[in-house]
């Protein structure tokens, strides 16, 4: 196969029009400040982020790591690390590659320092406030989204900032057609808004309180459809665009298919956005839209593998650098990793596949594939690639850096391993039967049990890629202090004339037409992802059919909402699910199987992708009030060998009724159907119910305040699953055995 590579941007420029006057040479100064700044931030976010999550991996080792204080809970710092890993580390490395890349493709400065300013100091206020408000409870509970809706509406303003700084420069360049990695920097931009204002519709309550627009199964296809297009839209899209710009750099040769690129783009950005209901396999949405995620899912492996093939064949004949220069290592295991974890996810979403590995440990090791090796390898090659020439100096070790290299793939290795094996050991526990017919492992805790000595490993793992991130920050420091930064480069190019920009495609490839014309780019991009989101949701909001309701089915009572609202404050829905699947294996388990109308009232969804703990949509009235009461004091008192943590500020803390009535108007403006004026007596009947709970509890030997927490949660545990029946043969005395 012929390469047919784009024409390098530094290639000598002709004349594009037929006796066009010379054309003045002009200087102007790349901003290499902006590019170190987001540079440090990704270093520093990504240490903090990457410590949180070693944290969080030894407690499911060692339950007392969680501390006994509120704010270091695993289900309140998990968020914090994911939030951190992603739109910390992961951003900042995004806009690092694309303020210094986009200025060399354009021959160019930014449109705007100013601008650039406003996004770098608003990007980490926004992760500032993060680490703020998520140990404290402030939380959506939706995955990739927990940030309550002010931080939401700050996210929305700068992200249109980085587009107007973007856009802005695009508009202003000197370099007539747009190279493959802007395509993928515009694609990345329209996408990630469409997605964010999409699923953060909602309905605010108080300052960082609000509930979704959306319920139940509307709720999961678009909170999942949003979850799995970040991972698709600021995991991947961004980094694919700065494959295309730093691999061929780092390797001295171009691009190997400017076809294959094209390829590559677009019937990525089209399938992608369909494949969100893979996520909900078995679960209450409705059957075609499952299919529908699983059939595009599969296509996925062609253009995902097609961006790998790419990005591997630009080594061609530069083989032979891999083995000395550690950026180079660091892009192959990139993109090997890439193409692993793209080739397993369509894989994952094959239903035989996913009845097996779904809320078990194997997704945890297929995301971090791609996270650790992908994003977090990639980033680094760009760092050491960026650090000498933003300093004019050489690179401080390359023989740390290749210990770096050395302990990132051995981290992955001992994190990734572990999960593999903790998921296949999971979902095959759950589904023994013995020679009875009756469940193998009836006691969930007994798989729990199993999965300790891997959490050690996997906390192991991380603690090796973690220590090569020091490594790393130490070299780029040492490189920064023998060096000095070069804040503004020196550059020239020929002025593009305006009729350039309009000019008439003549000959050569078709798809030269639309490189050159950036507005008609970005209005085919955002058709391309609008297609498939359209025609997933549309019919599931408008066609009733999609979520047959049940008569039996009531809103929650005030208390019982406030205790749902302590449920999600607590990060439970990080360990349990609420969603039992049509297997015989979870209905002997659990009871009847979930149905769609069951969670007409629930905003937000809480159907869990991890089950840590077990299913707990059965769980109202199985287990008397003094169970859920001593459970949460100490887990261990109920179950023997528990690692969930206890909460005795439950305990302590008085219920918050100040927004109740509140609340209750929201939720009613929402469509649930409260009776006009019920928020001026949702707060009696809350104590009403509370003193009810206390009169129970009292029997059995248990004095507790009617305002305190505790009580609340326990209404809503107590309430779930209570408005269907479930199978007679699920008493209490068989729940007991879980």
């Amino acid at each position: 196969m012929q390469a047919d590579s784009l024409v390098p941007a530094a290639a000598p420029r002709t004349p594009l029009i037929p006796n066009a006057p010379d054309r003045r040479v002009e200087t102007f100064y790349y901003d290499n400040k902006i590019v170190r700044d987001f540079g440090i931030a990704t270093v520093i976010w990504g240490i903090i982020g990457m410590l949180v999550g070693v944290l969080a991996a030894f407690q499911l080792a060692r339950p007392e790591l969680n501390m006994g204080t509120a704010f270091t809970t695993f289900g309140r710092i998990r968020p914090l690390h994911t939030n951190a890993v992603i739109f910390a580390f992961v951003g900042n490395g995004i806009f690092t590659g694309v303020y210094y890349s986009l200025q060399r493709l354009c021959k160019t400065r930014m449109y705007s320092d100013f601008l650039g300013k406003i996004h770098f100091w608003g990007w980490q206020l926004i992760i500032v406030s993060a680490v703020a408000t998520l140990p404290l409870g402030f939380t959506t509970s939706k995955e990739y989204a927990e940030l309550e809706w002010p931080i939401d509406i700050a996210i929305t303003l700068v992200w249109v900032v980085f587009g107007w700084n973007m856009f802005g420069t695009i508009a202003k360049r000197r370099e007539r057609h747009l190279y493959v990695g802007i395509w993928f920097y515009i694609a990345t931009f329209l996408t990630v808004a469409v997605l964010h204002i999409v699923n953060s519709m909602e309905m605010p309550v108080s300052f960082l309180k609000s509930y979704s627009m959306y319920a139940g199964v509307q709720d999961a296809l678009v909170q999942w459809w949003y979850g799995h297009n970040a991972v698709a839209f600021f995991l991947t899209t961004p980094y694919l665009g700065l494959m295309y710009y730093f691999l061929p750099k780092a390797a001295g040769r171009p691009v190997y298919s400017y076809r294959l690129s094209i390829i590559h783009f677009w019937s990525l950005i089209f399938i992608y956005i369909w494949a969100g209901p893979h996520h909900l396999l078995y679960t209450a949405l409705p059957d075609w839209a499952q299919s529908l995620g699983v059939a595009f899912s599969i296509m996925l492996i062609a253009p995902s593998w097609g961006g790998m093939i790419n990005g591997l064949l630009t080594l061609r004949g530069a083989w032979d650098k891999v083995r000395e220069d550690p950026v180079l290592k660091f892009m192959v295991v990139a993109i090997t990793a890439y193409g692993m974890a793209t080739f397993e996810g369509p894989m994952l979403s094959l239903k035989n596949v996913n009845a097996i590995a779904h809320f078990t440990d194997w997704i945890v090791a297929h995301v971090h594939v791609g996270a650790l090796g992908w994003n977090g390898f990639l980033t680094f090659a760009m760092l050491y690639w960026l650090w000498p020439r933003l300093y004019r100096t050489e690179l401080y070790s390359k023989k740390l850096a290749t210990t770096h290299f050395w302990l990132g793939t051995l981290g992955i290795l001992f994190y990734a391993i572990p999960m593999y094996w903790a998921g296949f050991t999971q979902g095959l526990m759950w589904k023994q039967f013995n020679s009875e017919g009756m469940l193998q492992y009836p006691n969930f805790l007994e798989t729990v049990l199993q999965l300790v000595p891997m959490y050690y490993m996997r906390g192991v793992g991380g603690l090796l890629y973690l220590s090569g991130v020091f490594l790393m920050l130490y070299n780029l420091y040492q490189t920064a202090k023998a060096g000095s930064l070069l804040a503004s480069e020196k550059a020239q190019a020929p002025a593009l004339l305006p009729a350039e920009l309009v000019e008439e495609h003549q000959g050569g490839h078709w798809h030269r037409w639309l490189e050159r014309r950036p507005f008609q780019l970005a209005v085919g991009a955002t058709v391309a992802i609008l297609i498939g989101g359209a025609v997933e949701m549309i019919p599931t909001f408008l066609v009733k059919s999609n979520v047959p309701t049940i008569a039996s089915v009531k809103p929650y009572r005030p208390l019982e909402l406030q205790g749902r609202d302590l449920y999600i404050r607590e990060g439970c829905s990080n360990c349990h699910t609420q969603m039992v699947r049509p297997f015989r294996s979870e209905t002997e388990r659990y009871g009847e199987y979930s149905k769609a109308g069951e969670y007409v009232y629930d905003r937000p969804f809480l159907w869990g992708s991890k089950r840590t703990g077990p299913d707990l949509q059965r769980l109202g009235q199985k287990y008397p009030h003094s169970w859920h009461y001593n459970h949460m004091l100490d887990p261990t008192s109920m179950s023997p060998g528990s690692i969930m943590p206890p909460y005795p500020w439950l305990f302590e803390q008085d219920i918050d009724y100040r927004i109740l009535p509140s609340k209750i108007k929201v939720l009613r403006n929402l469509g649930t159907p409260y009776p006009a004026g019920f928020d001026q007596v949702a707060v009696d009947d809350a104590r009403q119910q509370a003193q009810g709970i206390v009169a129970e509890l009292k029997k059995e030997e248990i004095e507790v305040m009617p305002d305190k927490e505790i009580v609340a949660l326990i209404a809503y545990l107590q309430r779930l699953g209570t408005d269907i029946k479930v199978k007679p043969e699920q008493t209490a005395a068989t729940a007991a055995a879980q």
